[in-house]
């Protein structure tokens, strides 16, 4: 019989403690390392980005009580606002500008931006 691996539970003091340039996310108390994309590593990271942004990033933050999350997709165009507190989802191209709703005076013309 074998014992149980142990998961060891990460927490923001391991990301502080990364070496200069090294990038990760911490998501439930595990690492998400973020290499510097090659083009190709670039395709395959945007559909585990993708992943990680339309659904476990938009779920935890829904249910943390955040009340507006931005994905901002430059290889789509597109700009998606999901407002939790009237769940409404808005999407905006890169030639909008974009009011944000937690701010009663703070908009975002996308169209002055380079990407």
């Amino acid at each position: 019989m074998s014992l149980p691996q142990q998961i060891h539970t990460y927490t923001i003091d391991d990301i502080y403690a990364l070496p200069d340039g090294q990038r990760a996310e911490l998501i439930d108390g595990q690492l998400y390392m973020m290499a510097p994309p090659t083009r190709n590593h670039q395709q395959i990271l945007l559909s585990v980005s993708r992943k990680m942004d339309y659904y476990t990033k938009l779920f935890k933050y829904r249910t943390a009580g955040v009340r507006e999350y931005w994905i901002v997709d430059p290889e789509k165009n597109r700009i998606t606002v999901y407002n939790f507190e009237s769940e409404d989802t808005t999407e905006y191209t890169f030639s909008d500008s974009v009011k944000v709703g937690i701010y009663e005076n703070l908009t975002i013309d996308f169209g002055l931006m380079k990407f």
